[in-house]
């Protein structure tokens, strides 16, 4: 079984972590979001590939869910003594990835490459791709602040200014990274993680090609809203900003054109007819992944998900 995942944030790289602990090497491929990239103190940032490779390398901060375990802050700390920018936390370990990364990329190798690399050095064996090697920026566009790059909505402002919508800047000039378009076409199964679906999975299905080969295969998603609330993350305040409440339902419609299982917690069984209507197999499950073994459980039953919905 050759499963393609979509992932981007802390639910996602969960879910990503229970599928490579549930299938060998070479059968899983994880395209990952790059719109929340950006440069700090110099830096090239990745936060979403970072999040999903640390959390697939058994490293991740296990309170946070971002960052490195077992961090130290003494360079953040002596930057703020001097007046710096501390708004971002980047801990002593995690400069370390994103110096090597860039120095890499200045010295002319893609993005792809030096995920290549990294996934090497920290012993992750499954494939992780970005969606591109060209810069695609996700853009907030705001009440009363206009457009924020995506980092200064989220972590700068906290996410308190109201959504209006969003842009990808770069999208029109994105081509998918080497590998990606062929993960999708050689996977029996995409399998869409609880990611946020409007700034984690809507520029990975923006770039060019992507969307257009996934609706050719056999899709699962599942949802990052649980009983109307998001487990981590904006989604659910983005949802209500934009005028639709915030559900299961709300989540599947976003990828009703392609979808053809979705998995839904216990908590939003209201939602199961309304997502049958669309011709979407639903799969209700407990959904929350608090331990390493509730990742492999909620795995096993979409895996088993898959196949079934495909007899």
């Amino acid at each position: 079984m050759k499963i393609t995942a979509l992932a981007g944030g802390v639910g996602g790289a969960k879910l990503a972590d229970g599928l490579a602990r549930s299938l060998s090497a070479d059968e899983l491929t994880v395209i990952v979001n790059i719109g929340d990239d950006f440069d700090y103190f110099g830096f090239h940032i990745c936060p979403d590939l970072d999040t999903v490779c640390y959390t697939l390398a058994g490293m991740a901060n296990p309170d946070t869910g971002w960052g490195r375990a077992h961090e130290s802050w003494v360079v953040l700390d002596n930057i703020s003594k001097l007046g710096g920018p501390a708004w971002f936390h980047l801990g002593d370990q995690d400069i370390a990835t994103h110096i090597e990364r860039t120095r890499r990329l200045k010295a002319g190798e893609s993005l792809s490459q030096v995920v290549k690399a990294f996934c090497k050095a920290w012993g992750i064996r499954v494939n992780v791709l970005p969606m591109s090697d060209q810069d695609v920026r996700t853009i907030v566009q705001t009440k009363g602040l206009g457009e924020l790059e995506f980092q200064d909505y989220f972590v700068r402002n906290l996410c308190e200014p109201e959504v209006t919508g969003f842009r990808f800047q770069g999208i029109e000039t994105a081509m998918p990274a080497p590998g990606v378009i062929d993960a999708i076409r050689q996977a029996d199964y995409v399998i869409i993680c609880p990611s946020n679906p409007w700034v984690s999975i809507a520029p990975i299905l923006s770039v060019a090609g992507i969307r257009q080969e996934i609706r050719k295969k056999v899709v699962v998603a599942v949802s990052p809203i649980i009983g109307g609330q998001a487990v981590k993350g904006p989604a659910a305040k983005m949802f209500h900003e934009l005028g639709i409440e915030a559900s299961a339902m709300a989540v599947a419609s976003q990828y009703k054109d392609f979808l053809k299982g979705f998995v839904l917690d216990t908590l939003d069984t209201s939602n199961i007819d309304a997502i049958k209507q669309w011709g979407i197999i639903p799969l209700v499950s407990d959904t929350l992944m608090k331990t390493i073994e509730d990742r492999k459980r909620l795995a096993t039953e979409i895996l088993s998900f898959c196949y079934a919905i495909n007899q």
